[in-house]
C-alpha cells in the first residue's frame, strides 16, 4: 500500500438509467432499465428506482420485466453516455495527468500527479468533493460516488460503500480495521460459487479469509484466485494507476456483479456489445479486420481471442457472428466476471458486398444502412424506432420513442431543459418523424 490515500475511484451512480432520467424529465424519479429490450436481451443498467424491485444488471430483460413490470425500458444512446463519459474525464485529466478509465462510467486518478500542497486526508478529501461537485455540474445533475485509498482495491470498495452519491476517504494504516468485517463478496472476483464455497470452508468475511494460509486457499477456489486472495486479505495490491494511451482499436465491454453462467445470456451480452462497437466505427467513419472478445473467468483468468478478416467491416451482425463464434471455443462453465467484444485493424474504407448477409440476424441489433424513402419504405422507417430514441417532429418538436410497434410510434415531446411532455402517436412511415442528430 501507499504511505498516503492518493488513489481515487470514481464511479458515475447507475450511469446509462441516470443520463436518461437527466434527459427525460418524465422519467426522474422512476424506474428505469437500459439494455436489450427484446426477448433474449440483456440489463445494461438499472436506476436505484428500478433496483428497488431486484432489477440488476447482466439479468436478462424477460425476468427484469417480470420484477419491475411497470419501468421504462430503453434500448440505450450510445452518443449521449459517450458525450457524457467525455466531460467526466475532462474534469478528472484537469485533476491529474494520471487518469485510468475502466469504462464509460468509471476511472481511478492517480492524486499524487496532481496539484496538491500535501496528501493528507483533509487535502484529497477536499479535492474529493470538489470533483464531485464538478461532476455534477458538468454532468447536468448526474451524480458520483467517490473513494480515495492507499491502493485500487481499497479504492474500488471504498466508492461503493455508500452509494449512491457517496464519498469514503480510507485513512492510511485502517485498511485492515475497515476491511475484516466486511463480508468476503466485497472483494472482486468472488461471486456466488466462490462465496459458497468459502462459506462451506467457513469463511464469511475477510477476517476470516485473512486466517486462511495459502496453500488452503489454493486446494479451495484454483491457484490464480487463490493467491490473488491471499494477498487482497491483507489488502496488498501494488498497481499503478495507469492513464490510457491511443485507441488503436474500438471495444465494449463490461464487469458483472455476479458470475455469469448461462451461455445464452453470454451469447446476448457479446451481441449487443458488437452492436454498440459497430456504431462507433461508423459514427467515427472506421472499419476494421479483427474481431476479439475479451473473458475474465471467477478466478480472474483473463482469456482472448480474435479473427481476422480478409477487409475490414462495419457490419453489427458480421461482428456478433464472429463474436459469438469465439466464444462458443472457450470452456466458461466456471463462471465469467467480465465480457467484451473489440474491433482492431482499424480502417477508413469498407467493401460492402463481402459481408452481406444470408439470413436474418436480429439480434446484433443492426443499425439500418442509409437508404432513399422510396427504397427503405415503412418498413425500414419503423425498424428504427427504439425505445427512448431521440427523435424530432416537423410540428411538435423534439422528443423521444416511447414505444413503437404495428406500423405506430408514440412519442413523448419533452427534452432535459422543458418539463415533462406530451405523448403523441404517428404511423411509422410518417415523413414529419424524423431522428434527432
Amino acid at each position: 500500500m501507499r504511505p498516503h490515500a492518493s488513489v481515487l475511484h470514481l464511479d458515475l451512480d447507475a450511469f446509462f438509467a441516470a443520463v436518461e432520467q437527466r434527459d427525460k424529465p418524465s422519467l426522474r424519479g422512476k424506474p428505469v432499465v437500459v439494455g436489450g429490450v427484446g426477448g433474449r436481451g440483456v440489463v445494461s443498467t438499472a436506476s436505484y428506482e428500478a433496483r428497488a424491485f431486484g432489477v440488476r444488471s447482466a439479468m436478462s430483460t424477460r425476468e427484469a420485466r417480470a420484477r419491475c413490470p411497470h419501468a421504462a425500458y430503453l434500448s440505450g444512446r450510445f452518443e449521449a453516455y459517450r458525450s457524457t463519459s467525455a466531460a467526466v474525464m475532462e474534469v478528472l485529466r484537469d485533476c491529474s495527468p494520471l487518469v485510468e478509465p475502466l469504462s464509460l462510467d468509471e476511472a481511478f486518478v492517480d492524486l499524487a500527479a496532481a496539484d496538491l500542497p500535501d496528501l493528507e486526508v483533509p487535502t484529497v478529501t477536499a479535492l474529493a468533493e470538489e470533483l464531485r461537485g464538478r461532476v455534477h455540474e458538468v454532468t447536468g445533475g448526474l451524480t458520483a460516488s467517490v473513494g480515495v485509498a492507499s491502493s485500487k482495491f481499497l479504492a474500488k470498495i471504498a466508492s461503493d460503500l455508500r452509494k449512491p452519491d457517496g464519498l469514503v476517504v480510507i485513512e492510511p494504516g485502517t485498511e485492515l480495521a475497515l476491511l475484516r468485517p466486511l463480508h468476503v463478496s466485497v472483494i472482486p472476483g468472488v461471486g456466488p460459487a466462490t462465496v459458497e464455497r468459502l462459506r462451506r470452508a467457513g469463511v464469511h468475511t475477510v477476517a476470516e479469509l485473512e486466517r486462511v494460509g495459502l496453500d488452503e486457499l489454493v486446494r479451495l477456489v484454483g491457484k490464480a484466485q487463490g493467491q490473488s486472495l491471499f494477498h487482497l486479505a491483507r489488502a496488498e495490491d501494488d498497481r499503478a494507476v495507469v492513464p490510457d494511451r491511443e485507441t488503436k482499436s474500438v471495444s465494449v465491454e463490461g464487469t458483472y456483479e455476479t458470475d455469469l453462467t448461462d451461455r445464452q445470456q453470454m451469447s446476448a451480452i457479446v451481441t449487443r456489445q458488437a452492436g454498440e462497437v459497430a456504431k462507433r466505427l461508423r459514427k467515427s467513419g472506421l472499419s476494421g479486420r479483427t474481431v476479439t472478445i475479451k473473458v475474465r473467468l471467477y478466478d480472474f483468468t483473463t482469456l482472448s481471442r480474435s479473427s481476422t478478416l480478409p477487409a475490414p467491416t462495419d457490419d453489427p451482425a458480421t461482428v456478433a457472428r464472429l463474436a459469438r463464434t469465439l466464444l462458443d471455443d472457450l470452456d466458461t462453465s466456471g463462471g465469467v466476471r467480465l465480457l467484451g467484444v473489440g474491433v482492431s485493424g482499424l480502417a477508413d474504407w469498407i467493401q460492402e458486398d463481402l459481408f452481406a448477409l444470408t439470413a436474418e440476424e436480429p439480434d446484433a441489433e443492426e443499425e439500418p444502412a442509409e437508404a432513399e424513402p422510396d427504397q427503405a419504405g415503412a418498413r425500414w422507417r419503423s425498424a428504427t424506432w427504439a425505445p427512448g430514441l431521440d427523435v424530432v417532429h416537423a410540428e411538435y418538436g423534439r422528443g423521444w420513442v416511447w414505444g413503437s410497434g404495428r406500423g405506430v410510434v408514440t412519442v413523448r415531446f419533452e427534452t432535459a431543459e422543458t418539463p415533462p411532455g406530451p405523448v403523441r402517436s404517428f404511423r411509422a412511415d410518417d415523413p414529419a418523424l424524423t431522428r434527432w442528430q
